[in-house]
């Protein structure tokens, strides 16, 4: 008598070329749908940029017109003691050092920290690999 066991998968009996074709087709459509996830993740991830850059480009428009009137107030406020120019100066020195110190700032930031990966990125590469790992265990 020959007995098959009864919690055998459903592709146990199928021949090998079957389980290929099977493997591939699954590949396929697993792929398909991680690009997908990810085309909805970016997707996602422009709209809330976007939304957050209207706002800080109004708020930047907006802070830079109220920096202009501060600058001038300042210089306005320098000229009363030293002449006109000479206040100017001070005023552009000021601003050119504290924008250096700014920048030095943004540079070792960025150096310091690299991109988020997405999720999916990082869910392909499971993917990949547990594939592998399912052919080499076919082998």
């Amino acid at each position: 008598m020959d007995r098959k066991p009864t919690n055998a998968p459903p592709y146990a009996e199928l021949p090998l070329p079957e389980l290929l074709r099977q493997l591939s087709s699954d590949t396929a459509i697993l792929v398909q749908q991680e690009i997908a996830l990810a085309r909805a993740e970016l997707t996602e991830r422009i709209k809330t940029v976007a939304r957050a850059a209207t706002g800080f480009g109004i708020a930047a428009v907006l802070g830079l017109g109220a920096f202009l009137a501060l600058t001038t107030t300042i210089i306005a406020l320098l000229a009363l003691v030293v002449p006109l120019w000479a206040a100017a100066l001070i005023v552009t020195i000021v601003y050119g050092v504290i924008a250096g110190m700014g920048a030095l700032s943004g540079k070792k930031a960025l150096a310091s920290g690299g991109a988020p990966i997405p999720q999916t990125i990082e869910t392909l590469k499971e993917d990949a690999k547990a594939v592998r790992a399912g052919i080499d265990r076919g082998r």
